[in-house]
């Protein structure tokens, strides 16, 4: 067995020293992030339109919306969360918003009375 240096507990104390400092600091920013990948669940008429939107079932194929399902009149309407945290859809792609409920209102303002087509998966 190695013999303990000066040089080896100096090295691994100032390990230990960092590294204890440096949970707190992740502890916070940790649960934060939690907190933001569940949104909230809605069922409103918006402009005349229904939306709804909840936590999407498992399903065969991958969904970009993290888990989550949104619906313009019961037809599904694909959003996808993009790394900042905000969303977008196929209807509205280049307009990001802070959450689902928004993506669908803009969806609906988007269409201007016209119907949400389904859109093919793969």
């Amino acid at each position: 067995m190695p013999e303990l240096s000066r040089r080896r507990a100096l090295t691994a104390a100032a390990v230990l020293a960092g590294t204890a400092g440096a949970l707190p600091a992740l502890a916070p920013a940790a649960a934060a992030a939690g907190h933001h990948d569940s949104p909230e669940t809605f069922d409103e008429v918006y402009k005349g339109r229904r939306i709804q939107g909840r936590p999407a079932a498992a399903t065969g194929h991958h969904h970009h919306g993290a888990g989550y399902a949104v619906f313009v009149d019961g037809v599904e309407l694909h959003v996808m969360r993009n790394a900042d945290g905000t969303w977008i859809s196929v209807v509205s792609h280049y307009d990001p918003v802070p959450t689902p409920r928004a993506a669908a209102r803009a969806a609906v303002d988007e269409l201007q009375g016209a119907p949400l087509l389904p859109f093919p998966a793969n």
